[in-house]
Parts: C-alpha cells; structure tokens; sequence
C-alpha cells in the first residue's frame, strides 16, 4: 500500500484543476474518475487500463456498477468495520437504487473528514465528508 501521505500530497495538488468530462489533466481537466487517474499516474507512472469513452449521463441510464466493478479491478477493498482515513478511495452512490458514479479521495479521518473530488461546476475541490456525503458512500478502497 502507498504511503497515506503521498496519496494526500498528490491529491490535494489537484485542487483548482477545472471539472472537464471525461479529462485527466493536472490543472487542464478532470472529471471524478479523472482525479482518481491521475493520482494513480502520480504514484505509478502509468494507469492501469484506459476507460471506454462515457457519457456524462451515463449514471442516469444504465444498471451496470462500471466504477465499482473498475475499482474492484484496481484497488483494494477497505472493511466497513475499518475507520475512514486518509490516502482512501470513496465510492458513493448518489441516490437510493442508482449505479454508484462518483469517486473521491479521502485526505482526513478522525472528527473531522475531508476528501479531494472532481465535482461538476466546481472543479476538483476539497469538501467535508459530511453526514449527506458520508450516507451515500457504497463502498472504500485503498490503492495497491
């Protein structure tokens, strides 16, 4: 496993990095997935495999879980029972009964959390994982 701290560096050095669908570019562009891409890049040198192309609704129109099924691929599943922490990957699911189709990087645990994500009309931000975010995480993971 990474070291926590690099995941955080290399996150939070996205910040500003305006929201682009489907891009991957630090400080050009990047969608959630994006994010996720390029800190994979930041702590690998390459990505592990190149997304189909995807349209920006795809989350409303299809039932197939594409980003948890990615992610089981790629990174390493965190237990429910295991704290939030920093350096994790969060998937959330949007609404009730909807493909999970969001991505974020934890950057604290603890009392406090706070996660990196790429949000449309926004960018990539830093946010509070608030109550609302924290109810609609479908599943954590942590990078190989």
């Amino acid at each position: 496993m990474e070291d926590p701290e690099q995941i955080v560096t290399a996150a939070r050095a996205w910040i500003g990095t305006p929201y682009v669908h489907q891009a991957s570019r630090f400080q050009a562009g990047a969608d959630c997935l994006g994010l996720i891409r390029g800190v994979w890049r930041d702590l690998y040198g390459r990505e592990p495999e190149t997304p189909p192309p995807y349209t920006p609704d795809w989350g409303e129109t299809g039932s197939e879980e594409l980003l948890l099924q990615g992610a089981m691929r790629h990174l390493r599943p965190v237990s429910r029972m295991q704290p939030i922490a920093a350096g994790q990957v969060v998937l959330f699911r949007m609404r009730a009964g909807a493909v999970a189709k969001h991505l974020g990087i934890m950057v604290q645990g603890g009392e406090a959390p706070r996660f990196v994500h790429a949000y449309m009309h926004h960018g990539v931000v830093e946010s509070p994982l608030s109550i609302p975010w924290r109810n609609r995480i479908s599943a954590r993971f942590r990078f190989p």
